[in-house]
């Protein structure tokens, strides 16, 4: 988590520091003017500046939830590209300002303090809210690029503690820090670490649609780093470096980088001080030459300097000639007068705040609540349904008829389905939640038993982008791919029958060297069905089973086929204990073979095994669960991903017309796989998964990983769905 916590945590102790350091002045101008009593004025305005900024990063967290996905890219994108202008300015600033930030305080203090006690609230709150508005864009922009908010949460938490700390260690001078040291090396971290956030809001906004080239890719470097290891998590946490970034996220992130970076340095060379001005690390002052002015180093003017300390309270002076005690008729109380309790203005300027921010997100977020109502049964569907706004919607479906139905919400020129419920059960009412945009739209319910029944359409006026359409599929549109792979098993499955048998006559011949290059060979073939497992049935077991979850293991006479026969032959056993085991694989294979033609090979099955099949091999192979002493479980694996090609083959065509850019993905990540499974074998000998060093083990499970994030659509766009 702490690759995730490192920049709001740089974040929050700079903008901390900041923050406190104002404060500080603040307060010791107070003191030193005799006006301790005006200090709860400064604290409510510190308290109303926290609350605007905390109130700002719930509308910007709500706000991002209530769009759709393209639009929340979009959303999030440009709100990077705004928090990197903030956080420069902010740098830039802090190096031009900090020698005369304690005199401008002060001044606007004097001027507060005559002038009444809501101006000295005002003057604490402007000059603390602009540094809370910044860590709360920044902080949200963060917690986007991490794709969580525990890491950078904690981060800033631990950064602000700390410079509270620090703010009141300097106050009490029991620390003495080089503050000007201390703003140039955060400031060329943070313009290192907005670069980062930069080149990820720039690729926001081509996922979002508003530029172009998100396919572009200037480089990209998964196939021989991989994206889980710890090297690789921290350059992506801290500095947003990805191993594939687009040409606009490069040239966005160097042009930044050397751009601001550039200017910062030659600020940083132009502002520093010389020789005789210098200052010592520890803060104090350095040599003078003679007849200098001394005072430049007392009193509050000391904090004219950013590598000065705030000044103390320390005592108050004594009212006289020299130190005469300025009038502050403000703060007197008036006779008679009701004096308002002490709580209701910090109060207030919570109060205030945060309901300003809950009003605002509920009026920009849909009300999923107040969805429409809509009937549907056997014989009418979609009663109550009319046209809705653009937006988030939530649609309250309810059964009124006496049978199970399937709905779904559909465009009817195409019948592409953008949202469903299935199962929804007499008397029972769901909600369906959908983004709609401008289109045609219509209810179509399938009971059960029953024919479809498709409502009137509706339009919806408008732009934007809803929720993407999925053209069905029914059984006859799988007809072509199930006939296509069952040819592809059948012939594997003959081609297995003669590998088995010439296994088993290795094994009688007591030719056991043979008989492991065999063994292997076999089954590779048997481990490239694996779209076909769930109609094997009981030849399954016989044929592959495993030992794990039976009461005698290794030894148990349940323990049969190809797994059995590897232990054997890597663990001396003799062909004399190893021909019964043989005989039987041979003959449940010839059994299969036979059985095949007739077992009932569910179409639904298919799109289900183009994930399911590398889902095994993540959790089985790529583990060593399975090894029972060959070690060629990466052997395994690379006939895995050969099933798992042959299988998207068959369902090309069904895949293209539906999700256009998946098929592209898919394949550079099954080249990836490929070629770090490649990289393990040599001649015949594949190295076991065991002796894999940890870098190269990482690269494979996070290939195969990405290869199943990707495939993960393909259920969900295959499934047979009911339109009659």
């Amino acid at each position: 988590m702490w690759d995730d916590a490192f920049p709001s945590f740089l974040i929050g102790l700079r903008e901390g520091l900041e923050a406190g350091l104002i404060v500080s002045i603040l307060v010791a101008t107070l003191v030193r003017a005799g006006a301790r009593n005006r200090l709860p004025q400064v604290w409510t305005g510190v308290l109303a500046a926290i609350a605007l900024a905390l109130s700002f990063g719930a509308v910007l967290t709500f706000t991002a939830a209530s769009l759709s996905e393209t639009a929340q890219e979009a959303f999030g994108g440009t709100l990077s590209v705004i928090a990197v202008a903030f956080v420069t300015a902010m740098v830039f600033w802090m190096r031009r300002s900090a020698r005369s930030l304690s005199g401008e305080i002060k001044e606007k203090v004097t001027g507060a303090l005559a002038m009444g006690s809501g101006v000295l609230v005002v003057t604490s709150f402007l000059a603390v809210g602009r540094e809370g508005l910044e860590t709360a864009l920044f902080l949200w922009t963060t917690a986007q690029a991490a794709g969580e908010s525990a890491g950078p949460l904690a981060g800033a938490g631990i950064g602000l503690v700390l410079a509270a700390g620090l703010c009141w260690g300097l106050y009490r001078r029991v620390l003495r820090i080089n503050l000007t040291k201390f703003f140039t090396c955060t400031g060329a971290v943070l313009i290192v670490i907005a670069a980062g956030v930069l080149g990820y809001g720039l690729r926001d906004l081509q996922e979002g649609g508003v530029f172009p080239g998100g396919t572009a890719y200037a480089l990209d470097l998964s196939g021989s780093v991989d994206a889980g290891s710890w090297y690789s998590t921290l350059l992506q946490g801290v500095l947003n470096i990805t191993p594939t970034m687009t040409w606009l996220q490069v040239t966005g992130y160097a042009g930044y980088l050397a751009v601001v970076m550039t200017l910062f340095v030659r600020g940083v060379r132009a502002t520093a001080p010389t020789p005789a001005t210098a200052r010592t690390a520890d803060g104090g002052a350095a040599a003078r030459p003679a007849g200098e002015n001394p005072e430049a180093q007392q009193g509050p003017a000391a904090t004219d300097r950013p590598d000065s300390q705030p000044p103390a309270a320390g005592p108050e002076p004594t009212p006289g000639p020299e130190h005469p005690e300025p009038p502050h008729p403000q703060s007197q109380p008036v006779k008679g007068a009701r004096r308002r309790p002490a709580w209701v203005v910090p109060v207030a300027v919570v109060a205030v705040p945060a309901v300003v921010a809950g009003l605002f997100v509920a009026l920009a977020r849909p009300k999923p609540g107040s969805g429409q109502t809509v009937a549907v049964s056997e014989t009418e569907c979609g009663k109550g349904f009319t046209a809705p706004d653009p937006g988030r919607r939530t649609f309250q479906m309810q059964n009124t008829g006496s049978k199970t139905s399937e709905v779904y919400l559909i465009d009817p020129s195409t019948n592409a389905v953008y949202g469903e419920i299935e199962g929804l059960a007499p008397g029972t009412t769901r909600a369906l939640v959908a983004t709609v945009a401008g289109g045609t739209y219509a209810w179509r319910c399938v009971p059960s038993g029953g024919r479809a029944v498709t409502s009137r359409p509706v339009t919806v006026s408008g732009r934007g982008s809803g929720a993407k359409a999925v053209v069905p599929v029914s059984e006859s549109d799988l007809a072509a791919p199930l006939k296509a792979y069952e040819a592809y098993v059948d012939q594997g499955l003959a081609t297995l029958v003669a590998q088995t048998r010439t296994l088993d006559a290795d094994i009688e011949g007591d030719h056991l060297d043979r008989a492991r290059t065999d063994w292997l060979t076999a089954h590779l073939t048997y481990s490239s069905l694996g779209a076909a497992y769930g109609t094997f049935e009981d030849f399954d077991k016989k044929i592959n089973g495993r030992a794990d979850g039976l009461p005698g293991g290794v030894g148990d006479q349940g323990f049969a086929g190809f797994h059995r026969i590897e232990y054997g032959l890597w663990h001396g056993q003799s062909a004399a204990q190893l021909k019964a085991p043989a005989q039987a694989l041979a003959e449940a294979v010839a059994g299969l073979r036979k059985a095949f033609p007739t077992q009932d090979f569910d179409p639904g099955d298919l799109p289900l095994r183009a994930h399911e099949i590398l889902e095994n091999t993540l959790q089985f192979e790529l583990t060593a669960d399975t090894d029972e002493g060959s070690g060629t479980n990466l052997a395994t694996a690379d006939a895995n991903l050969a099933g798992t090609r042959e299988l998207l083959t068959v369902l090309e065509p069904l895949l293209t017309t539906r999700a256009p850019k998946l098929l592209p993905a898919v394949d550079a990540d099954v080249a990836r796989l490929q070629k770090l499974l490649d990289a393990e074998h040599r001649g015949t000998a594949w190295t076991p998964v065991e002796k894999l060093d940890t870098v190269t083990r990482q690269r494979i499970s996070g290939a195969t990983g990405q290869l199943l994030e990707d495939l993960a659509p393909v259920p969900d766009l295959l499934e047979i769905r009911k339109s009659a």
